[in-house]
């Protein structure tokens, strides 16, 4: 079983850095790893070389075309039986290509997803960024479950595989941004192959260092959603909805309290409650009381980031023709 490593990079080379000797680090190597400089100004081919001698690596430079055609850049040059995707600002653990290869021996997967956790060199920032992503309290309760909302688990590009199969098979991304992950785990699974999550195939996702660069990502997201409802409309549920319904009721406390003071005290009541919930939470998974603080903080930017791209996108495309379809929108990886 031979895995080819691909990941896109684009103005980075410092987060590639950290996961090339993350991968130098494995208890089994990956076979080949293939990174592919998407148009990037400040180019990674020096951070390339410096693992030349530890790491079966091949660099690459092309036009910018966003991370979902870095992929299928990627793909054509794969050697491998298995493709995996990971996000340049990944870390991984030393067991996860031995994990990975133990649970596909014993059950076969054409495609697979794992979660992603904090690294205990995390900034405080970081880990309460982690949580919010991964949080009960927050939209993350579906991330890194077995089930997804169709009850079918989609594996997402920032930790995920797929054999040459679905490779020849389906092709590669279609779309490059603005949710070509989601988009490409429908056509998987739609296709009749077998996906699933490796739980303990866990990566350290470094995600983003600050709260304002965590909301433009969110915000991010929560565009990519409605993007991808112009190809599936079936696949935005009411869940889906909560981040932005979660917004507009923050924004519309204020002005309870000009309508009605009880509605405008039950409002703040909720929130305190909900606050001291994640507060709470968060502390205990990582055992200290400023991430737990943070954590409330990390949640308020996650599901308010969400929900302001999710209505903003949504207002554009409610405005749309009906038979407007998009094969890929031009807009910069989120920062």
């Amino acid at each position: 079983m031979l895995f080819s490593v691909i990941v896109p990079i684009y103005n980075r080379p410092d987060e590639l850095r950290e996961l090339l000797d993350s991968l130098t680090q494995q208890t089994r190597l990956p076979d080949e790893v293939l990174v592919v400089e998407d148009g990037s100004t400040n180019r990674s081919d020096g951070v390339v070389a410096e693992f030349a001698d530890r790491l079966p690596v091949r660099y690459f430079y092309k036009p910018n075309s966003g991370q979902g055609f870095a992929r299928n850049y990627g793909f054509e040059r794969a050697t491998g039986d298995y493709f995996v995707i990971f996000d340049s600002d990944a870390i991984i653990p030393p067991h996860y290509f031995e994990t990975v290869e133990a649970h596909l021996q014993k059950d076969p997967l054409d495609a697979y997803g794992g979660p992603d956790a904090a690294h205990p060199d995390f900034t405080d920032v970081q880990k309460a960024i982690s949580y919010s992503m991964t949080s009960p309290f927050t939209t993350g309760g579906i991330r890194g479950s077995k089930k997804n909302l169709g009850g079918t688990f989609h594996p997402r590009s920032f930790n995920m595989g797929l054999s040459r199969r679905v490779w020849e098979k389906i092709g590669g991304y279609k779309i490059s941004r603005m949710g070509e992950d989601i988009e490409f785990a429908i056509r998987i699974i739609e296709t009749g192959f077998r996906t699933g999550l490796i739980a303990d195939a866990f990566i350290y996702h470094k995600r983003r260092t600050s709260f304002r660069q965590f909301f433009r990502q969110l915000q991010f997201f929560g565009r990519s959603r409605i993007n991808i409802s112009r190809f599936y409309p079936a696949e935005l549920k009411l869940v889906h909805t909560f981040p932005a319904l979660f917004t507009l009721f923050l924004v519309s406390v204020p002005v309870w309290a000009l309508v009605s003071p009880v509605l405008f005290v039950c409002a703040i009541a909720f929130l305190v409650v909900y606050s001291v919930l994640i507060g709470i939470d968060g502390a205990r998974q990582a055992g200290s009381l400023n991430v737990g603080l943070l954590s409330v903080v990390a949640a308020f930017v996650q599901l308010t980031g969400y929900g302001t791209g999710f209505l903003q996108e949504g207002w554009k495309r409610w405005r749309e023709p009906k038979d407007f379809r998009e094969t890929g929108v031009d807009v910069e990886y989120p920062s």
